[in-house]
Parts: C-alpha cells; structure tokens; sequence
C-alpha cells in the first residue's frame, strides 16, 4: 500500500513538474520574440491623433502619462479655447515642458476629461502653481528633452531638467509605480494636484477628500463635473520613504468650514478637503536617492485602492512590475505575428495594434467590485467589468477585431454594455460612456452594432434575447436625439433635429443589426419591425441632384444645401459626399439608387481626386487637412469603408490601389504618424485589418471586403489555440493589386472572406501583382 502510494505520488510530482517545464517552455518560446520592440507610443502624439506615451497595460485601468500643458476649456469671457482641443490625452510632443504625471488619459478621442491626480516631483522652493504663480514667477514645470524621454509599452522616463530628476513609470492594471531619482537637497517635494483636469474648467471640481494615514500612506477620492457629470475616482498612494512634513493649498473660497476652522488646516494636518487643492509632501535626499511611489486607483472606495495595490505589487521591486507589464504586452502583441517588406511599416503595425489594446478599460476591483450607472456599487459575478466606449468611433473596426483576437475581453464588454442597460434609468445600452457615466457624444445606438457582430459571428456566451431586448429599449427611446421624430416621419427632420441625414443613416444601420439579431434568433416579428426600419435611409436620398440631402418635418427637401460643406447641412463630422454613403447593411441597393456601379465607381473616382477647399472644413475641428485625400476624409471615422465600396463596383481593383495608397500616405512610424484622432483605437484598427488583407464594412455580418494586405506574411493565433496564416506572394511596393486568393489550397473567386475562413481555415494566400484585374 506504501508503495503504491509512493508510486502514486512520483507520478503526480513528475505531472506537476512536466505542467511547469510546459508552462516554462510556453513562456520561453513567447519570449524568444520581443514584440514590444516595435511599438513606439509616441506615434500619433504630434498634432491631433491624441494618443499619449505613458505607461499602461493591456486594457489596464491606470494609464500614467506626462500632461505638458494646462489649457482650460473656456477663456474668462465664456468663450470656447480652441487650443484646448490639442490636449485630449494631455500631451503634445511639440511641447518643451512637463507639469507633471497624470492616472488616468483618454486615447485618441476627439473630446475630452480625466487627467486625473497630477503628481509631480520637484526640487527647491516649494511652489504649487504648475504654469505661473500667482505674482507672475515660473511654476512648478519642468523643461525636458525629447533626447532623454523614452517610451515603450509598459514604461516611460524623462529627465526633468530644471529639477535634475529623472522620473520613470510604469504600471499594472490598477497601480502605478513611479520611481524617482532625486538629487542630494533639504527640498524635495512630491506634489499631487487635484485642481489639474484635463478639459479644465472653473467647476470641474466638484469635491476633494485626502486623508494622511500615516507618514507613508495617503488615501482620498476626487469627484468631478466634466464629460462624465458624476465621476468619482478614489486612490490610495503609498511611498517607500517617510515624509518628514505635508501640507496643502485651497484653491477655492470656502463659504462655510464649521468648526475646522479650530484647526491650521494647511500644515501637517491629516485631513484635507474641498473643491480644488494641491497638496504637497517634503522629504530630503542625498545626492542619487531614489523614491518611488505606488498609486492605486478604485472606482469604488479607498479601500477597494489598497486592495488593488496590495494584491497587484505588493512589493518595492520597480523592474518587477515594469518586466510582468512588459510581458503582457508582449502576450497580447503576439496575436498577430507580421513579415513585411519594409522595417518602419513593423512599427506601424504594431504600434497601431498596440492602440488597439488602449481601451476599452478594466473598470472593477480586484475583488470585482465596481461603481454602476446607478452610481451603486456592483459586483461583476461572471465577467469583468470595462469603461470607456466610444462607439461611434469603434463598432466599426475595433470591436470586429476584438472579435478576432480577443474574443473573450469582447464577451465581457458586451456584458459590460448589457449591465449599464440595467442600470439606465433610460432603459439604454451605452452610447458613449466612461466611468460609470453616460456622456451622451455622437449619434445612433452603437451597442447594437457590436452586439450583432458578436452573436453572427458566434462570439461570446452573453445572453441573447437579454441583448435583444436591451436593443430593442434603446431603440425605443423617442426622447433620445431625434430618435422619436425619426419613428414617427421615418427619417430624421432636419428642422427637428441637427445633423438629421447622419443621424438617418446610422440609425437604419443600427435598426438593420437589430433585425439581424432577432433573426439569429428567432424572433421574427422583432425582425420584421425592424428591417423595416434599416431601409429608412431611402427617405433622405434626393435622385435629382444625386445626394443624401436634409429633409424637412413637411417632407421636402431643404433648399439651402451645399453637398461640400461638413458644417451645419444634415451631417456630423463630414458632408453629403463622404458621408452620404454610409449604407453598410445594403450597399448593392445603395449603389442602384445612386445610378448604378459605371456612375458608383466614377463618384468615388471623383471623391478621391477632387479639392475640398478649406472653407468647408473651417468650421469642424475634427477635420483637418492632414487626413484628407481629395474629399475623402480617413482622418474622421464616417469614411473609413468607402475605400473598399469600389468591391460592389465593377473595378474592384481600385479599392487595392485606394487600400495601399491609404496605408502608405495616411500613417507612419514618427510621432506625426496618425492623420487625425486615433478615436480609442478605431483609426488603428482600420490599419490591422488592412494590413492583414480585409475589412469588416459591415459589422454584423459575417464578411469581410478583400483589399490589398501589405504584409508579406501574417500568423494570427486565435485563443481557441487554433491559427491562421496569411501571406501575400510577390508582395512589393508595385504589387498593390490581388491577382488571386486561395484559402487552404482552394481559389475563391469573390471579393470576401468569412469569419468562418478565418477563424477554421489555415491558410490564406494572396497573389500579388503590379497589373489590375480588370
């Protein structure tokens, strides 16, 4: 009987061992290839594709990352700041100095908020103002170099020269970990700034509560009135040396104090609060010291951030945390493994799939705790909870590709999107929402896009009809954004409500999901009501000038309309040239209304190659010439299908021509390498998919329009285990057109693949060639 137990044992050791000689090799072999190595975070950080270099993990709540100027939203006399729309994630490479580093940043967004708890170590007088005191002397900023800044995923550093401190970050998902050398002073401060947003504006600030635990540990919350109206963020920050003094400066009038006033408040006292403060900690170091830092972020309580910082580094070990994030990324970038012709489009591509995996974010504790729409506290039993969904931007190509390659992430922003329903007092799927907070930007019910995409593509285990009901009470909300007019006339009145044609369009497209998601499952009466309503779109079509044109409440046309303009005719963010053709659910039917494909092709040829004079763009800040080919707008997300719409046409070689043109023109590998805002990974993803070969015109189909790849060889490892492999023969600059497309040994002759192909076939060969198949 020993024996046997013996031998029983033996085998079980010898098991656990193989499993972690296993998991050793996996790890090993995932290492053998830096993936990192090609991503630079600073693409897309010069001019307005508003990315940020700081560091973050995968989908990670903390995104730590310097702010290089303080730009408020609107100038004394009420008026709108223009300038301030060129710090959406608080940093511009352009700039020459640093204020600080802030938590949490936004991503590629055309609007913003956050910038939330500004830290920043400083040397000398203790001053709190970060640009100018208040009798004109130089703030607390610090010139810097771009020659000693650095920046890969998962880590960032900087030298601030005017303090002679280098500053180095990193992150895991909840916690970030600063470390800073200081030089040897009796004055070294760390300063956290609780008056700085990003999109800053008077009464941002709503409340402030800060609580010294001891001469090492602070914990507080800030709540906020911004983008997001009710947003309360707690943190917990802990250093590894004793403060020897603190205090705090009011930046605000207090109107009542009660019986605090017993108290100097302002020095060394364990409590602060109010509307906008800074607050400072004192230490000295001798001559190379280092301290770090550890700030933890919850968007429940402050003792949901000490979890977090406790279960996620427990430890003082800086190149610990930085390796574990590093490698995550390098986990995630592994995806997708490209060959290509030329080294710099590596970067591209990688750095774009980089921004993919930006946002949405984990918005829950470690313990799964989380803050609803409800503004309630939650827990998430059977998924992680995620924020930050920008939908009008990503449903079109950054959710399809989670669908690819993060399927289960997908499931659970699904499931997110599902729990803000229940907590809607509207009885709504998000539009645009972040931090337990419905913003209410762009237009249509996108949720309903991504939802479809994932039940046709049989992604996910979310419950269905909860999802179909939860789209069908979005969509049946007739005080939401001309939605109720839009039901009742059956096109949005542009007298009723702005941007009408848009909101027409986008919203047939939404209806058109929803009937796809009635019909997976069944529901034919829901189905039929709303397939009815996809074809809505006919309603704003004029056949005698050939446009999508705003259409009146008494069922005329508007005569005032200039099909050029991207402001104030019917549209949002373009005009009746580029956005009129946003049919995606039926694009043949489209095609024939407009005259046909001969007419079709020779109206995109024209799209393409016409001017669009500056007049018509001046008054949209989200336009701007850097993403414009001819009229064609790749800067701003409405046109991101048209290039592959000469498919349905008969010169479908002219969609590869546009495809690799695009590529080539519209993104690099320098800091100005992103045309316009990168809009939460949505302009990243349209490079992914482009690069691989394909593109989902139609989320909520199962097809994907052919195009050109430009990579010569492309493994994509899907988490099932399985694995596709893509590769493009003859591939070169001059070989930008398709000649043949075979999946597994098997020539297609169509200008789609199937998620099917993809997701169960092997191999995908592309036959390149410098000839058009007309």
């Amino acid at each position: 009987m020993q024996k046997t137990l013996l031998m029983i044992l033996l085998i079980v050791i010898n098991q656990g061992c193989t499993k972690q000689n296993e998991s050793a090799s996996t790890t090993k072999t995932e290492s053998k290839k830096d993936f990192t190595q090609y991503v630079n975070p600073f693409i897309g950080t010069k001019n307005m594709g508003h990315t940020y270099p700081g560091a973050t993990a995968p989908f990670g709540m903390v995104q730590l990352s310097p702010q290089t100027n303080f730009e408020t939203m609107f100038h004394e006399d009420g008026s709108y700041n223009t300038k301030t729309y060129a710090y959406c994630s608080g940093y511009q490479y352009a700039d020459s100095t640093i204020i600080g580093f802030a938590h949490t940043n936004f991503s590629g967004t055309g609007h913003s908020d956050l910038g939330d708890f500004l830290v920043m170590p400083t040397v000398g007088e203790l001053i709190l103002e970060p640009l100018r005191t208040e009798d004109g002397k130089k703030g607390y900023y610090s010139a810097y170099s771009h020659d000693k800044e650095q920046a890969s995923p998962g880590f960032y550093s900087v030298e601030l020269d005017d303090h002679k401190i280098k500053a180095e970050l990193t992150t895991s998902e909840r916690v970030g970990y600063h470390r800073y050398t200081f030089p040897k002073t009796e004055d070294a401060h760390i300063l956290l700034d609780l008056v700085y947003n990003v999109y800053h504006h008077d009464n941002k600030n709503v409340w402030t509560f800060i609580r010294v635990e001891n001469d090492s540990l602070v914990t507080g919350y800030r709540q906020t009135k911004g983008w997001a109206r009710t947003k309360k963020v707690f943190f917990a920050m802990k250093f590894s040396k004793p403060f020897k003094s603190y205090g705090h400066k009011k930046y605000n009038s207090e109107t009542y104090n009660g019986f605090y006033r017993r108290f100097q408040e302002s020095e060394n006292f364990p409590e602060m609060a109010g509307k906008d403060i800074r607050a400072y900690f004192n230490f000295e170091t001798e001559e190379g010291e280092i301290i770090e830092m550890k700030f933890a972020l919850s968007p429940v309580s402050t003792e949901g951030a000490l979890k977090n910082l406790n279960e996620e580094i427990p430890h003082w070990d800086f190149e610990k945390t930085k390796n574990e994030t590093q490698q995550k990324w390098n986990r995630e970038l592994s995806k997708i493994d490209v060959e290509v012709v030329d080294p710099n489009e590596r970067i591209t591509f990688y750095t774009a799939l980089y921004h993919t995996m930006l946002s949405p974010i984990v918005y829950e504790d470690v313990d799964g705790k989380y803050r609803g729409l409800d503004q309630n506290i939650h827990d998430s039993d059977d998924f992680t909870n995620y924020t930050i969904f920008s939908l009008w931007d990503t449903y079109r190509a950054l959710h399809p590709l989670l669908n690819i390659i993060q399927t289960e992430r997908n499931n659970d922003m699904i499931k997110s999107m599902l729990a803000h329903h229940d907590q809607s007092v509207h009885n709504m799927l998000p539009i645009w929402s972040h931090y337990a907070n419905e913003n209410w930007c762009m237009i249509g019910y996108h949720a309903t896009s991504v939802i479809a995409d994932a039940m046709i593509k049989n992604v996910g285990d979310f419950d269905k009809d909860r999802a179909l009901r939860a789209s069908v009470n979005t969509a049946s909300v007739s005080y939401f954004d001309g939605l109720g007019e839009y039901i009742q006339f059956q096109f949005v009145p542009d007298d009723l409500s702005h941007s009408s044609v848009s909101k027409t369009l986008e919203l047939a497209y939404n209806d058109w999901c929803i009937a796809e998601m009635a019909r997976k499952i069944g529901n034919s009466s829901v189905e039929d009501e709303f397939r009815e309503r996809s074809e809505y779109y006919r309603n704003v079509y004029d056949p005698t000038i050939g446009f999508m044109r705003p259409k009146l409440s008494d069922g005329s046309f508007r005569k005032d309309f200039d099909p050029m303009n991207t402001h104030g005719q019917g549209f949002i963010e373009g005009n009746a040239w580029n956005y009129g053709l946003y049919v995606p659910q039926q694009l043949d039917e489209m095609i024939s209304m407009m005259g046909g494909k001969e007419l079709f092709s020779q109206h995109l040829d024209s799209l393409f190659t016409m001017e669009l004079d500056d007049k018509y763009i001046e008054k949209n800040e989200d336009i701007t010439r850097d993403g414009i080919i001819g009229n064609y707008v790749h800067g701003n997300e409405p046109g991101h299908h048209i290039p592959y719409l000469y498919n349905w046409t008969n010169t479908p070689y002219k969609t590869q021509e546009r495809v690799r043109m695009i590529m080539e023109t519209m993104y690099g590998n320098k800091e100005d390498g992103l045309c316009g805002n990168d809009d939460a990974g949505q302009m990243s993803a349209w490079y992914i998919f482009s690069s691989l070969g394909f593109y989902p015109v139609t989320p909520g189909s199962d097809r994907y329009a052919i195009g050109s790849p430009l990579v010569e060889k492309a493994i994509i490892r899907f988490e099932n285990g399985k694995e596709l492999t893509i590769k493009a023969l003859n591939q070169s600059k001059d070989n930008v057109f398709v000649k043949k497309v075979s999946i597994d040994g098997k020539d297609i002759d169509r200008l789609y693949l199937t998620h099917d192909e993809l997701m169960n076939g092997k191999e995908i060969i592309f036959e390149m060639t410098d000839t058009p198949k007309l």
